[in-house]
C-alpha cells in the first residue's frame, strides 16, 4: 500500500463499498459482469486522485466518495469496451469479461456503467464537475477511435502516439484530480495545478505501461505482452526521457498536494514520507506508476533503457 492510501484509508474503503452497492441491477447478468471486472482488483489510482485532490484543498464532505466511484465506473467501462475492440483475453491475471461472458454482454454492461456513472454525477449537482467529466468521457471515446485508425501504421508519428495516450489515459487522470479540486472549492490556480499533476501522472503511467508491453511478461503484468504493440499504437523510442520528464513534472506539482494535506494537519503524510515532502516527490510519483502496473522491479530499467 502506498503512503497516500493511508491518508485516505477510510474514504478509500468507503469508495470500494460504494462501487459494489452501485452495481445493483434487476438484470442479473449486469451485476455478474460488473462484479467480475470490479473484483479483479487494480490499484484504483484514478479514484485515489479524487480523494487526495479534494482533501488537499480542505474538503470535509462525503461527495468525494461518489465522485471517486464515478471516475472508477468510467474507467471500468472503457476496460470492458477496450478488451472487446482489442480482442484481449487476459487482464489483471485472469480471463477478460468478453472472454468469459462474450463480446455483446461486455459492451452492453460497459454502457450500463457509463450510464450509472452519469446518474451518480447528476446527483452531485455540480455543473463544473459535470463539464469536466463529460468532456473527459468524450475525449476517451475519441482516443479509442483514433487508436483504431492508427492500428497497423508503421509510420505512426510520436505526435500521433502522444495524442492517443493523452486521450485514452491521461485525460481521465486529469479529470480525476481536477474534479476533486472543483468539489472542494479550489481556486483557479489550485484547480489548474492539480489538473496538470493528473496529466503528467497519467502520461507517465501510460508510457510505462507501453514500455512494459514491449519488455515485460504476462505473469507479472497480468495481461498478454504485446497486445498494445499488436494494435499498432506503440511507437515509444529513445531513452525513456519523456517518461522521466512527466514523472519529474508530476513530482514538482506533487509538492503542492502534499503541502495541502500537511496544512490540514494530517500527520500521516509526514509519517509516511518522513517529513520530506519536497524530496519525496519524484519517488512517490514513480512509485504510483510502478504500483499501478504491478511490481516489476526486474524491469525498472525500462524507464531509462532503450525501447525501439
Amino acid at each position: 500500500m502506498l503512503p497516500f492510501h493511508q491518508v485516505v484509508k477510510t474514504e478509500f474503503e468507503q469508495v470500494n463499498q460504494l462501487i459494489i452497492d452501485q452495481l445493483h441491477s434487476d438484470v442479473g447478468l449486469v451485476e455478474n459482469i460488473g462484479h467480475y471486472i470490479v473484483d479483479a482488483g487494480g490499484k484504483r489510482l484514478r479514484p485515489l486522485l479524487v480523494l487526495l485532490a479534494s482533501k488537499a484543498i480542505g474538503y470535509t464532505g462525503s461527495q468525494n466518495r461518489n465522485l471517486a466511484a464515478i471516475i472508477e465506473f468510467i474507467h471500468t467501462a472503457t476496460l470492458l469496451h477496450d478488451d472487446v475492440v482489442d480482442t484481449s483475453d487476459l487482464r489483471r491475471g485472469r480471463a477478460t469479461a468478453n472472454a468469459k461472458f462474450g463480446n455483446a454482454p461486455s459492451v452492453l454492461v460497459g454502457d450500463f456503467l457509463y450510464s450509472r456513472a452519469f446518474q451518480m454525477l447528476v446527483a452531485i449537482g455540480n455543473m463544473s464537475i459535470m463539464r469536466v467529466i463529460a468532456d473527459a468521457t468524450n475525449t476517451l471515446s475519441e482516443g479509442e477511435v483514433q487508436q483504431l485508425i492508427n492500428a497497423g501504421d508503421p509510420d505512426l508519428s510520436e505526435e500521433a502516439y502522444y495524442s492517443v495516450i493523452y486521450k485514452k489515459t491521461a485525460r481521465l487522470f486529469e479529470a480525476a484530480s481536477e474534479s476533486g479540486a472543483l468539489l472542494a472549492g479550489a481556486t483557479e490556480q489550485q484547480q489548474d495545478d492539480l489538473r496538470r499533476y493528473g496529466y503528467h501522472l497519467g502520461m507517465a503511467f501510460q508510457l510505462m505501461d507501453d514500455m512494459l508491453d514491449y519488455q515485460g511478461n504476462a505473469e507479472e503484468m497480468g495481461k498478454n505482452v504485446g497486445d498494445d504493440l499488436a494494435d499498432g499504437g506503440v511507437v515509444v523510442r529513445g531513452d525513456g526521457g519523456d517518461l522521466l520528464d512527466h514523472l519529474l513534472a508530476a513530482a514538482d506539482l506533487l509538492g503542492l498536494l502534499l503541502d495541502g494535506l500537511h496544512r490540514r494537519g494530517d500527520g500521516l503524510v509526514d509519517a509516511a514520507l518522513d517529513g520530506d515532502r519536497a524530496g519525496a516527490g519524484r519517488h512517490v510519483a514513480e512509485a504510483a506508476v510502478q504500483d499501478g502496473l504491478g511490481e516489476d522491479r526486474g524491469r525498472r530499467g525500462a524507464v531509462t533503457g532503450d525501447v525501439v
